[in-house]
């Protein structure tokens, strides 16, 4: 469509359902797919994820809301929660698609991604750092 910009959406998952959660809310995944496309042209959503076989409905669903999977096997902090730390694919995939989108949009609750948000800003390949993180 002409004016619609093809941006790519870039979601660290974990983080940013956490992020969402710290502020008592509750994501619809369905509709935030739908929110990326309407107000950012988002185009194609990566969404990075640690996984967990007993996840696969999740999985499942994602895929049909239209988010294109990452996955990282997940391991196991101390006290034996589960960590999928996603950081280098996300950052990979956003240089490998960089000739392919016109901007990106980074979702993430923590500051991991300055250092690419910052790249893409310089380059003005940047459109939209979205963070469910009072701080």
């Amino acid at each position: 469509m002409a004016g619609v910009p093809n941006n790519f959406a870039f979601i660290d998952g974990q983080n940013a359902h956490l992020g969402v959660s710290a502020l008592g809310w509750k994501l619809d995944w369905k509709k935030f797919r739908v929110y990326l496309t309407e107000h950012y042209g988002v185009s194609r959503a990566y969404f990075f994820i640690g996984y967990l076989a007993e996840n696969q409905a999740l999985y499942t669903n994602l895929q049909n809301y239209g988010y294109t999977l990452v996955f990282k096997p997940v391991t196991y902090r101390s006290e034996g929660k589960p960590k999928g730390n996603v950081d280098a694919e996300l950052v990979l995939q956003a240089m490998i698609e960089y000739p392919h989108y016109e901007g990106a949009v980074l979702v993430t609750s923590d500051g991991d991604f300055a250092c690419l948000a910052q790249y893409l800003y310089d380059q003005r390949k940047l459109a939209r750092v979205l963070s469910p993180n009072r701080k």
